[in-house]
């Protein structure tokens, strides 16, 4: 009878292994391979949540439940985890993610903030986690295990500064979000940039919180500065408001704002002011590249009524980061995952030909973007690091 119980113990034990998801050693005792994605999907950043929940569904779609590994075909199953867009349900999103859904990766989140508050329980667990949208400096250096698929705020700043000084603007003002990352990591990096190219920023003002809805009092002083242009280096749910209220404050010059201005809702706040608007972006939807039409066609395959953003756009990205690294991995493990990233070079994106830097940022390029009279968004020109 004991020899039968250590049987059927023993059989139980190989069994429970077998059916363990994303963390496990190897392929042979992998069922399921779980990838969380974790994005606003309710809350203030909801807009941004929807383009790019859309952009890992194209993916999701291409791979048909199924990914192949070595020859070996296993079921994979993308977690989508809302985070509100706040730093502690972001947090708390990653702990079920890696603790109860045993996921070998997580894609996001897009906001720098919220990176930064869940990163290190990534990198405390050992599970690769590569970031959308969050370009803040810091995000990366939170440890090994942590990458991200856009460029970072000192690129974004130096390419925004140099857009402004090439097309001759001499003087700036700035209006920022003293309360988050993003935006002061862009201030930074913009002024920096700008003022070694000779340019001059004659003031900068600030507010705290998305919460804030009137800026005039900020925007009638940097007025009164009649500055050349206008930086505002702010998040989407924001800068609706604030292009519009900036130029009935009197700004009749260019306005440039970060990545964040690439959702349409900023144009469908602003209205007839967010003419003339320019702003960095990481993808352009009107490009001839052949990976960018293969995405921007299978994207409007599953939504019809939408163009990509940067949202979808680099949550694509960093889910084909994600497939690369599974495919391209010793094993089937987080560890092996995290090791494949690391060494990734040569992959194709619809923003072009990218690898992983050896501070975990990817070598890529930009795009500067600019808004028409209806709200809709065309390429300028392009940028390279």
């Amino acid at each position: 009878m004991k020899k039968v119980l250590a049987i059927l113990l023993a059989f139980v034990m190989v069994f429970g292994l077998a059916a363990c998801g994303g963390g496990g050693g190897d392929e042979e005792t992998v069922e399921t391979i779980k990838i969380g994605f974790a994005f606003p999907m309710s809350g203030a950043a909801a807009m941004a949540g929807k383009y790019s929940t859309h952009g890992a569904d194209v993916m999701k779609e291409a791979l048909g439940g199924v990914i192949e590994i070595k020859g070996v075909e296993y079921p994979i199953e993308f977690i989508y985890a809302d985070t509100e867009g706040t730093e502690e349900k972001t947090v708390n999103v990653y702990q079920k993610l890696i603790e109860e859904e045993g996921v070998i990766a997580i894609v996001g989140p897009d906001a720098s903030k919220c990176a930064l508050a869940a990163g290190p329980v990534a990198q405390n667990a050992g599970c690769p986690n590569v970031a959308t949208f969050a370009t803040n400096t810091a995000v990366t250096e939170t440890g090994d295990y942590i990458f991200r698929a856009c460029f970072i705020d000192p690129f974004q700043g130096e390419v925004a500064a140099t857009y402004c000084w090439e097309a001759g603007y001499k003087t700036a003002c700035i209006m920022f979000n003293n309360a988050d990352a993003y935006s002061v990591g862009l201030k930074d990096a913009f002024v920096a940039s700008f003022e070694g190219l000779g340019g001059s920023v004659l003031a900068i003002e600030e507010y705290s919180g998305s919460d804030v809805k009137d800026y005039n009092v900020q925007l009638t002083k940097l007025a009164a500065q009649n500055p050349e242009v206008l930086l505002l280096p702010n998040l989407n749910v924001e800068l609706g408001l604030q292009i519009q209220q900036a130029r009935t404050a009197g700004f009749a010059c260019p306005i440039v704002c970060g990545d964040s201005a690439d959702t349409p809702e900023v144009a469908q706040v602003a209205g007839p002011a967010v003419e003339g608007v320019a702003y960095v972006s990481a993808f352009s939807a009107e490009s001839t590249a052949p990976k960018a039409v293969e995405f921007v066609e299978a994207y409007k395959a599953l939504y019809p009524d939408e163009v990509p953003n940067s949202n979808a756009e680099l949550t694509y990205e960093a889910t084909n980061i994600v497939i690369w690294a599974l495919q391209n991995a010793e094993e089937i493990s987080r560890e092996a995952v995290r090791d494949a990233i690391a060494g990734m070079e040569g992959l194709e994106q619809p923003s072009g030909v990218m690898a992983m830097g050896a501070d975990r940022n990817p070598v890529k390029g930009g795009v500067i973007m600019e808004y028409d009279a209806a709200g809709v968004s065309h390429f300028v020109s392009s940028v390279n690091p």
